[in-house]
C-alpha cells in the first residue's frame, strides 16, 4: 500500500465518522500517515453521511478524497450519491440490502453488514465496526492488532467486548 483513499458512506447515526476515525488511528499505530475528514447532512440522524480517510506511506499533500480507491456504502442513497467518485479498478463494498450498481470496472462485495449487526450481534449500532472488519479483511490496509487497539480505544467504556466481537464478525463475512 503506497496511498489509499477511502470513502465510508451511509446515513447519519450509523457511526461511519467514528469508523473513519478508528481506521485513521489504526493506520497511525502502524506508522502510516493518515488524514480523516467527514460531512453529514443537516438531519444528523438519517441524512447522508460520509467519512473520508486517506492512508499513505508518504506525506499526504491534499486532505480531501477526490477519487476513492475504496467505497463503503451502507445505504442505497449513499451508494447512488458516491459511486461516481470511485476510481476504475477500485473496490466497492455495499450492504446486501443495496442494489448492485452497474459498474463492471470495479470489484464489488455485497455483504450482510447491517443484518450481522442487527440480528447476529443484536446491536445495529455496531454496523460501523462490522464494516471495518469487512474492509480490513478485503484490503489489509492496517494490521489486525492496530485496528483492534483503535476500536477498543475509541468505543464507549463497557462496550469493548461487543465491539471486538463486531470487528471479528466483519472479518468472518469475507472468505
Amino acid at each position: 500500500m503506497k496511498h489509499k483513499e477511502l470513502r465510508l458512506s451511509g446515513s447519519g447515526g450509523q457511526g461511519l465518522i467514528t469508523g473513519g476515525i478508528i481506521l485513521a488511528e489504526a493506520a497511525l499505530h502502524d506508522g502510516l500517515n493518515a488524514i480523516q475528514s467527514q460531512s453529514y447532512g443537516p438531519e444528523a440522524r438519517g441524512g447522508a453521511s460520509k467519512a473520508e480517510v486517506i492512508l499513505s506511506e508518504e506525506a499526504i499533500d491534499y486532505p480531501k478524497v477526490e477519487k476513492s480507491d475504496i467505497l463503503l456504502s451502507l445505504t442505497q442513497l449513499s451508494c447512488d450519491k458516491y459511486i461516481g467518485g470511485l476510481k476504475s479498478g477500485g473496490i466497492l463494498i455495499i450492504d446486501e440490502s443495496i442494489e448492485t450498481p452497474d459498474r463492471d470496472d470495479v470489484t464489488i462485495y455485497r455483504v450482510p453488514i447491517l443484518d450481522t449487526a442487527t440480528n447476529k450481534l443484536n446491536k445495529s449500532m455496531v454496523a460501523n465496526i462490522v464494516a471495518l472488519g469487512v474492509i480490513n479483511k478485503i484490503t489489509n490496509l492496517v494490521s489486525k492488532e492496530s485496528l483492534e487497539k483503535a476500536v477498543i480505544g475509541r468505543v464507549p467504556k463497557g462496550t469493548e467486548e461487543l465491539n471486538t466481537s463486531a470487528l471479528y464478525e466483519g472479518y468472518n463475512l469475507i472468505n
